[in-house]
């Protein structure tokens, strides 16, 4: 394949935004410049086409330019838009739905991303606990603000360590957040009773998609439950990346725990931005939206028209179409298909899912949290992936990142998808 439009147009970005990309991530090389997305597939400026598993980090659930979902925005632009004030038929139909589906939401606030609904969700825990330190999880991504911008791909010495993710952060904001593994419950216990009645929450993505698709272990998220009820803190689950993908109700129903708070966003309007913040109403009505709630909460852009329709449009599709149940099967298929090639390789490798979401850690056991994944081979796990580039195929090329399959994918795209796999992996055994 050839990039040069790409590089072109990269170079002319980089005259006027720093790196030439808006959010950090996406400085990977070869610098792609796309143009065009529909369905499973995406087009780069020199016109390759890609048949995408990268999913812009997972919001495409359905597919790009899903028809259904574009026709309900549409349709609401031409009616509505932002006024300002009061609320709008969108925002109370989306409220009613979300409130139907996620367990642990009785009553819900808009924003317009992930790291918004989380800042919230931490604010108001520290509000109703009086309290102001946090547990997060070595590997998890919860969004860019102080709070929890600590300890996510940390270099293998600095595990567990002092870690932040950026200069300029707060010192009281990093030390007052602290680190644990993921699927150690007596690690969390620990870090409780060392700081005995001094942790507002407790903050996990259920299943750590941040580093590809790290599995709780049976009895660990009932764990963290119990412990946030022993030690009077408020057990947030961040489901920005598994709520509606993995169920419309998020993994929280199918894991069978109810957290005391929950963030959503991508998948939840195939793409278009919003996020939301859930929860206990006892909880919720802290927020000052509520008349004399005392936990500030605002957005010139909250529950703007077009996340609202997108996102109800999106559910209506879940609720209407056998959504789950297509992605789900091609998620077996793409993970049964990636096991067969592997052993007839005989590469070590472990492939990791669950539901739509997939990934190929190449490592000889089950990765249980972010420091097993020192184990894998950093270096194959990108050329490979960059060699997949070159036949069409695209997963982001950056180590311990997951894949996504959208309602959009068929039978066809995993066929050929693994076909290309099986051919990739022997040139790169060579």
């Amino acid at each position: 394949m050839e990039f040069k439009e790409s590089a072109r147009l990269y170079e002319e970005a980089t005259k006027y935004t720093p790196g030439g990309v808006h959010t950090s991530i996406r400085n990977l090389e070869p610098h792609l410049v796309f143009k065009k997305a529909e369905g499973a597939y995406i087009y780069d400026a020199d016109g390759n086409k890609y048949i995408d598993y990268q999913a812009a980090f997972g919001p495409y659930i359905l597919g790009h330019n899903h028809p259904y979902v574009n026709n309900k925005v549409i349709e609401a632009l031409g009616r509505t838009d932002l006024y300002g004030t009061g609320s709008t038929d969108l925002e109370i139909e989306l409220s009613q739905k979300i409130c139907k589906h996620v367990p642990s939401a009785d009553q819900v606030l808009f924003c317009n991303s992930g790291s918004e609904a989380t800042y919230h969700a931490i604010r108001l825990s520290r509000a109703v606990t009086k309290r102001y330190k946090l547990i997060k999880f070595q590997g998890c991504y919860h969004g860019w603000h102080d709070y929890v911008a600590r300890n996510m791909l940390s270099s293998w010495d600095r595990i567990g360590k002092r870690d932040p993710g950026s200069a300029g952060m707060m010192e009281e904001a990093i030390d007052n957040t602290l680190i644990c593994t993921f699927n150690d419950l007596e690690d969390v216990e620990r870090t409780f009773k060392a700081n005995e009645r001094e942790v507002a929450a407790l903050i996990v993505e259920p299943i750590p998609h941040n580093i590809g698709c790290i599995m709780p272990q049976p009895g660990f998220l009932e764990g963290l439950r119990k412990l946030c009820t022993e030690h009077g803190a408020l057990l947030i689950f961040d489901e920005v990346i598994t709520g509606f993908r993995h169920n419309i109700g998020g993994y929280q129903k199918v894991a069978g725990v109810t957290p005391d708070l929950t963030t959503m966003g991508k998948a939840m309007a195939n793409g278009f931005p919003i996020a939301a913040v859930a929860g206990k109403k006892e909880y919720m009505q802290r927020f000052n939206t509520q008349p004399g709630g005392d936990v500030w909460f605002a957005g010139t852009y909250n529950g703007h028209a077009v996340g609202t329709a997108a996102s109800i449009a999106t559910l209506e599709m879940m609720e209407n179409e056998p959504v789950h149940e297509h992605v789900f099967r091609l998620g077996d298929k793409m993970r049964s298909g990636l096991r067969e090639i592997m052993n007839r390789l005989g590469i070590d490798a472990y492939v990791a899912g669950f539901g739509s979401v997939f990934t190929t850690y190449f490592m000889n056991f089950e990765p249980k949290n972010y420091t097993d994944l020192q184990h894998n081979d950093a270096e194959f796990y990108v050329a490979y992936r960059r060699a997949l580039m070159e036949k069409g195929i695209f997963k982001l090329p950056m180590n311990i990142k997951r894949n996504h399959i959208s309602y959009s994918h068929t039978d066809k795209e995993i066929d050929y998808t693994l076909e290309m796999i099986e051919e990739v992996l022997r040139d790169l055994k060579k």
